[in-house]
């Protein structure tokens, strides 16, 4: 029966160790990322309106799992170059779960291995849907059929046009024009709501107005 201590898990699974395993896999792509010369390069936490941004690293308001890591060029644009920056996010979270899941087998923390276990589960969770090549959303090819797809033919093959990695520069420019969008619609709601209460102000004035009048008219009579 699911109970309390279930829905405690749930909530530690989905607020606190998915949004880190994300986190921790698009660390990956930034250490691959500064080996081969990626430029401009950002990791943006979380979505929706900016709360900060220091140095590469630009912290949305809302905290949950939508993460990504984005840069303009990469310098290095050999094969192997390509081959380990899709690779980097599979690396690092095998290399994490197999080092926290030898750990607990060698009698490391041992007081928090229910944490532990579940955090190594959704670890290669990701690593799974990952490294095994296929297609995901919009017909777009994970890191899995990336890398298949260089190492066979050297380059992506499918048709779809959508860079995996966006562009930083790209990134931005729509996050600032989504961003005027919403300025000009909280202004426009802004707008609508005072000629709304100018509306009603003139209504309240015109009652008054007429209260005012049947007064008047009622001690003429």
């Amino acid at each position: 029966m699911f109970g309390i201590p279930d829905l405690i898990s749930l909530v530690i699974s989905a607020f606190i160790i998915l949004p880190v395993v994300v986190i921790l896999r698009e660390t990956g792509y930034v250490v691959a990322g500064f080996i081969f010369g990626a430029t401009n390069s950002r990791l943006t936490l979380g979505s929706g309106p900016r709360l900060f941004k220091i140095g590469i690293l630009d912290i949305r308001r809302h905290y949950h799992l939508y993460s990504w890591f984005s840069y303009d060029e990469l310098k290095n644009q050999s094969r192997f170059a390509y081959i380990m920056v899709y690779a980097s996010p599979i690396l690092v979270n095998a290399i994490l779960g197999l080092t926290i899941n030898a750990l607990i087998a060698n009698g490391f923390m041992e007081d928090q291995v229910t944490f532990w276990n579940r955090f190594i589960f959704y670890i290669f969770y990701f690593v799974l849907f990952d490294a095994v090549p296929m297609k995901t959303v919009n017909g777009m090819p994970n890191n899995g059929l990336l890398i298949y797809e260089m190492l066979r033919y050297g380059k992506r093959t499918d048709h779809n046009k959508e860079p995996f990695l966006p562009s930083t520069s790209e990134v931005e420019q729509e996050y600032q024009e989504e961003m005027q969008e919403l300025e000009e619609e909280v202004e426009e709601e802004k707008q609508e709501r005072k000629e709304e209460e100018e509306k009603k102000e003139r209504a309240r004035e015109k009652a008054k107005e007429e209260r005012e009048e049947r007064k008047e008219a009622e001690k003429e009579s």
